[in-house]
């Protein structure tokens, strides 16, 4: 008797919280949703967030803000999500770099991206774009390439960081071309950008998002594009492939994530909300006149993804044996 009642009470409790699963999508949100970006106000990571912020307010009915915690590459405001509440209120909007290129740098990662996120949606593509000085004499990457063979102390050329996309663009480039080109790491674009106009170093690989506006307004000129295609915002610019300089894509991305054991109705919600925000026409117009191509997808096509450039990443850090600074 004393068996049964045990057995008929842990099946009570299964049959209440099956019941509660498809409650919780319906319920699902109660109260204001955070977005984690792990990078500061005003960039093109936080620009594209609180336009997506926006549209989901309406679509779930909630306030959703956009929580800025910059820091270590983003890993600070990834470790942050990951150890929030998996109730769907804490997620976290994030680029490639944190989740399939910190876990290769940083042996001491104090999260893993697969074990301890829930997949949302993918979001956008960025392409990286190399760019020069508008008044710059280099006009093509067989320019640059050439220069930086005929100079025996190479050329000098700017990345956003260590381990960022656009280093590894850079990485790619010498790679397939075996340029001597010396990698000059800033901690973040502005300043790059800022010197690449001013001069100071030659060129620059960034995401197409950072560098359009110098673009448009003549500061920088464009000379290839480090993706499989040309940017549709830049149709004269053609890729490094397209130039005789195959191999060179490091093409970057954001997507949204949850921590893991969110629970699968919540983000099948967020899912749904984040695909009806990214066909509503006037917000993809808006992000891809900045260089950031809509890419919705489903949770499990994200988790493939995501799978896919560690790998990818992994092997390019590998081979040219690229080290966190310090």
């Amino acid at each position: 008797m004393k068996r049964y009642r045990v057995f008929s009470a842990l099946f009570a409790a299964l049959v209440l919280l099956t019941a509660a699963l498809p409650a919780c999508a319906q319920d699902y949100p109660a109260s204001l949703i955070r977005i984690v970006v792990a990078f500061p106000p005003g960039g093109p990571t936080d620009f594209v967030a609180r336009l997506l912020a926006d549209k989901l307010k309406t679509l779930l009915g909630q306030g959703v803000i956009i929580e800025n915690k910059p820091g270590a590459n983003a890993a600070i405001g990834a470790d942050y999500v990951a150890k929030a509440k998996p109730d769907g209120y804490t997620l976290f909007f994030t680029t490639s770099g944190a989740v399939v290129i910190n876990p290769h740098m940083r042996p001491d990662l104090p999260y893993d991206p697969v074990r301890d996120f829930a997949p949302v949606s993918l979001l956008v593509n960025t392409m990286e774009v190399l760019v020069v000085k508008a008044d710059s004499p280099i006009k093509s990457v067989p320019d640059l390439v050439a220069l930086a063979r005929s100079n025996p102390q190479g050329i000098v050329m700017a990345s956003t960081g260590v381990g960022s996309p656009p280093h590894l663009a850079l990485e790619l480039i010498k790679g397939a071309t075996g340029a001597n080109i010396v990698h000059v790491p800033y901690r973040g674009a502005a300043q790059a950008v800022t010197d690449v106009i001013g001069g100071q170093v030659l060129a620059m690989f960034a995401d197409l998002p950072v560098l359009i506006p110098q673009i448009r307004g003549g500061t920088l000129r464009a000379i290839g594009v480090g993706s499989r295609s040309r940017a549709p915002i830049l149709p004269d610019v053609p890729t490094l492939d397209e130039q005789g300089v195959p191999g060179v894509y490091a093409d970057n991305w954001y997507a949204l994530f949850a921590p893991a054991k969110t629970p699968a109705p919540v983000i099948a919600k967020l899912n749904a909300a984040i695909a009806t925000a990214l066909a509503d026409p006037e917000l993809a117009r808006r992000l891809n006149d900045v260089g950031a191509v809509p890419a919705a997808g489903t949770p499990g096509e994200l988790a493939d993804f995501l799978k896919s450039e560690l790998d990818r990443w992994g092997k390019v850090i590998r081979e040219h044996n690229i080290k966190p600074e310090g």
